[in-house]
């Protein structure tokens, strides 16, 4: 062997999208596909990553971008027809205009409430089917309301002033960072380093650096494709494991299905760790359940039956998925080659250590001291762009940004004034009174809604677009059922992290990991639904326990 082999990768960074793919190509004409469908990050990645000394490079998307493997020159090629698809456009308007014409109004709602959630049906009809990309649609939404009169210009946009919108779109900005620096891969080496002599070990090492990472680096899609799946394929195909081959059962399909489970924990373990958690508490807060110290009370709330599954689901998986190889002393030797390679920790890689440290700090103790949490995403933003770690043009080409604040401030904004105008109660109220002639307890009737908003995912292929669509209604539906308030948003949340590793469509970082070509489909499936019946009897056990001593019941 010679003693110049490193790992190492050239892969293109993440869009950050925090929804997923839609993976035709990837997958038999007989798949089942996702209803809801947009577009995740892409990543070329080089193999073997142990076969070249260089620094993962970092080319920012822009709108105007091509394959680098494209001539500039090369004729355009014929394209598809442009606008909306006819079918999923009709069936989209139809939904809506059904409810507003065909079906009679409740006496206790408002004809601007009910116009409303007509166009709120429709659109979330049209996230689903998909007749336009996301944030086109949203918009479509959000001018109906506006040229029916059913909310004013200033009401419309009133969700594209909130505070937790922007946060989301802050952190798209700060996983770029870990992502161009290259910290990211740096701190997954070392762990490989400390822990890589066997499979499990291995996975270990990767779990924990991902779950220290996370806090910091709040997408998982980002972590996954801009650190953890180049190092996952370096170490698979040095051990003789391809993707698209039957060796790929060797190691890289065990390693891709054990950071895919466990990503679901880790961003459940912390506020900031992925974008929907912030948009849950800002739902929660639309419902009137302000939560103090949010960051420490999610942490507080989640520490033990988070941590007891991440410690749990690689050796799980080992035992139910095992892969064929069992040992890899070379991984450590690997790790060190590779970091010498990397060098010293550069400047940049300091400021953002420094950065992230003083983020998470305020994010912790910032209520304390009248600091909010977007203003802390400010400020940290503002060291990076003032000491050149990220260059304006880095947050411009962050189209997943920019489009998830469109989208996602539409939604807010509608959820918000369907609660201000009655609908959100009156539906809760309709459900819970349904519960109750069954004569259920309030913790039957918990988990039954928590059962039907984790399985549901099966319908979606974005977390956030799920929190955006249900998380408001069934929040209502558990304070009407008599669940204490604080427990429901709480849990409500922790599932929408947790269902992200159902299916190959169900997050950003299921396509990605999907997409690297290890695991095959029945098996995402088959794991999927075994997964995440373990994590429902880890966190109901766990967490019922550790809830009931911190005093949530």
């Amino acid at each position: 062997m010679e003693s110049t082999a490193l790992f190492s990768t050239t892969f293109r960074p993440p869009s950050l999208h925090l929804r997923s793919r839609h993976l035709s190509k990837h997958l038999p004409p007989t798949t089942p596909f996702p209803l809801l469908r947009s577009s995740p990050p892409s990543f070329t990645t080089t193999t073997p990553y142990l076969t070249t000394t260089s620094k993962p490079s970092f080319k920012p998307i822009s709108a105007s971008s091509s394959s680098s493997s494209t001539p500039i020159t090369q004729p355009t090629q014929p394209t598809q027809s442009q606008g909306a698809k006819l079918l999923p456009l009709t069936l989209s308007i139809s939904t809506g205009l059904l409810l507003r014409f065909l079906i009679p109004k409740p006496l206790t709602i408002t004809p601007q409430a009910w116009n409303l959630l007509s166009i709120f049906l429709s659109t979330i009809t049209g996230l689903v089917l998909s007749p336009l990309p996301v944030g086109a649609w949203a918009f479509l939404g959000l001018t109906t309301t506006i040229l029916t009169k059913t909310l004013t210009f200033s009401t419309a946009f009133s969700a594209f002033t909130n505070e937790v919108i922007w946060l989301i779109v802050i952190s798209f900005f700060f996983a770029r960072g870990f992502v161009k620096t290259g910290l990211g891969d740096r701190i997954a080496t070392y762990f490989v380093k400390w822990l890589g002599k066997s499979t499990l070990g291995l996975s270990y090492g990767l779990t924990l650096s991902e779950t220290l990472i996370a806090p910091a680096m709040p997408s998982t899609t980002a972590r996954a494709g801009g650190v953890f799946l180049p190092i996952i394929k370096s170490l698979a195909s040095s051990g003789g494991s391809l993707p698209n081959d039957p060796s790929a059962k060797k190691l890289g399909a065990y390693l891709v299905q054990s950071q895919f489970q466990c990503a679901g924990n880790s961003s459940a373990l912390f506020l900031t760790a992925a974008a929907q958690n912030l948009l849950c508490l800002k739902l929660a807060e639309e419902l009137g359940l302000v939560i103090a110290s949010p960051w420490l009370a999610w942490f507080k709330a989640a520490s033990l039956p988070a941590l007891v599954s991440l410690l749990l689901t690689p050796y799980i998986l080992y035992k139910i998925y095992p892969p064929e190889t069992k040992d890899t002393p070379d991984a450590p030797a690997m790790a060190e080659k590779r970091l010498q390679a990397m060098g010293p920790v550069t400047t940049n890689e300091w400021i953002m250590i420094g950065t992230m440290l003083l983020a998470v700090s305020l994010w912790v103790f910032g209520d304390a001291i009248g600091i909010p949490s977007v203003v802390t995403a400010m400020l940290g933003l503002s060291v990076l762009l003032l000491l050149g770690v990220l260059e304006w043009n880095d947050c411009l080409s962050e189209k997943s940004a920019w489009d998830t604040l469109a989208w996602f401030a539409v939604l807010v904004g509608m959820a918000s004034q369907l609660t201000n105008l009655g609908i959100v109660t009156w539906m809760s109220n309709c459900v819970a009174n349904f519960l109750q002639s069954f004569s259920l307890s309030w913790p039957a009737a918990f988990g039954v809604l928590q059962a039907a908003y984790f399985f549901i995912h099966y319908m979606f292929a974005s977390q956030t677009g799920h929190v955006g669509a249900l998380y408001s209604a069934f929040l209502a539906m558990h304070l009407a059922a008599g669940v204490p308030s604080v427990l429901a948003a709480l849990a409500l949340a922790y599932n929408t992290n947790l269902f992200g590793a159902q299916t190959h469509y169900s997050s950003g970082q299921a396509a990605v990991y999907f997409g690297a070509g290890y695991v095959e489909l029945p098996d995402v499936f088959r794991i999927g639904f075994i997964m995440a019946c373990i994590n429902a009897v880890i966190w109901s056990v766990v967490g019922g326990i550790w809830w009931k001593f911190l005093g949530l019941y």
